[in-house]
């Protein structure tokens, strides 16, 4: 196997929409986060690749709200590359990598669980040691690196299932919703839904409307609240069509309307705001199930107690991805683009990174037409 350097120094990809027709570089475009609120587009040093790993050529990423959270919070130094929801094409192998080639498609997770460990064991992944450590890098502190022209991929990730191969004829922008569709689904199996269960989703952005259409594909019957008309109007291109108007109804007194008086089964709170989790609470019937999706920023919430012991609603929570339903999230994602199942229909914006500050305010303060926001490095490489 040729080293790193001379992979640099001659490996060519054909793509001209992505240049990807020329030798590596040694600089890229990045953008970077120096501090709350401060992204910058910056030149830095492409990502050197060692023994097991890949170089991976960015086409799209999505803004994700984790990202946004990190962003705005100051919760983890700077300076860094965020951005995880990624597709791209490899373009350099390390040592002993024989399941990639350069110019495969290919998607990447920025997380892996060991599938050994007590956690794993215990099928709580995303609390693994090893899925902690973040495996994918643009440079600087590794923290996903989606926000690049190039990403590192460490070997640890490409060892444990973390780069998938994307099939010819799905767009780079389906294969990046691998990721947050495996969060999604996690969630969705943990509430063990039946045909006959009613399930409430608050908010019908990208991340509640994949939860509504799963709730919905175990054949339960699926309201989905929003205060904007333009995301239910999305969510019905995907067979949503019980719509509560978050802005003008009653959302507890609605699902009380729709469950002859006794609550949603289960309830999916897939927007942040801890003020949410008692209408959650309230709408959702004795008995039944209330999953924390969005709630990722410690903090403190009021909820009626009585409501978890004598009317014993039972209260959950569900955190990133779980691999060992990985073949069944690509199959929704791959196949499901042939059969009517687009998400990129999800995306109402693609930003190239000289307007990343524009992309972070609008992903930041949702508006009536905005759902994901993607990041390209070559606008337009994202649909191929």
């Amino acid at each position: 196997m040729r080293s790193h350097k001379n992979n640099r120094m001659a490996t060519q990809i054909s793509n001209p929409k992505l240049h990807l027709d020329e030798k590596i570089p040694s600089t890229m475009r990045a953008v970077v986060y120096r501090g709350i609120n401060d992204m910058r587009l910056e030149t830095v040093p492409v990502p050197q690749i060692g023994s097991g790993e890949l170089l991976i050529k960015i086409a799209t990423c999505g803004v994700c709200g984790t990202d946004l959270k990190k962003i705005h919070m100051g919760s983890h130094s700077a300076p860094r590359i965020f951005g995880h929801e990624m597709a791209g094409v490899v373009a350099a192998v390390g040592a002993g990598v024989t399941n990639f080639s350069v110019g495969d498609r290919v998607m990447s997770f920025h997380h892996v669980p060991c599938g050994e460990c007590y956690y794993c064991r215990k099928n709580t992944p995303a609390q693994c040691p090893l899925y902690k450590r973040t495996g994918a890098t643009a440079g600087f502190e590794p923290s996903g690196g989606g926000f690049a022209e190039y990403i590192r991929v460490m070997d640890f990730v490409v060892a444990n299932r973390g780069v998938v191969h994307i099939p010819d004829g799905v767009p780079f922008e389906q294969a990046a919703f691998v990721e947050p569709l495996m969060t999604v689904l996690k969630g969705t199996k943990l509430l063990n839904l039946a045909a006959d269960d009613t399930v409430l989703v608050i908010g019908q952005g990208p991340i509640g409307l994949m939860h509504a259409v799963l709730a919905a594909r175990t054949g339960a019957r699926v309201l989905t609240s929003d205060l904007f008309d333009e995301r239910h109007s999305i969510a019905a291109r995907f067979g949503l069509t019980n719509p509560i108007h978050a802005g003008t109804e009653n959302v507890v007194e609605r699902v009380f309307a729709e469950t002859e008086g006794r609550g949603a089964d289960a309830v999916i709170l897939a927007v942040g705001g801890n003020a949410l989790i008692r209408t959650a609470m309230d709408a959702v019937r004795p008995g039944g199930k209330v999953m924390l999706f969005a709630q990722t920023q410690h903090g403190e919430a009021t909820f009626d107690p009585a409501a978890v012991c004598v009317d014993e609603k039972t209260l959950l929570g569900s955190y990133s991805s779980s691999f060992p339903i990985l073949d069944e999230v690509t199959g929704l994602v791959f196949d499901g683009y042939r059969n009517g199942f687009d998400l990129t229909q999800l995306i109402s914006h693609r930003f190239p990174f000289e307007a990343a500050v524009e992309a972070i305010e609008i992903a930041s303060n949702p508006r009536p037409g905005s759902m994901k926001i993607m990041m390209e490095p070559v606008p337009g490489a994202g649909a191929e």
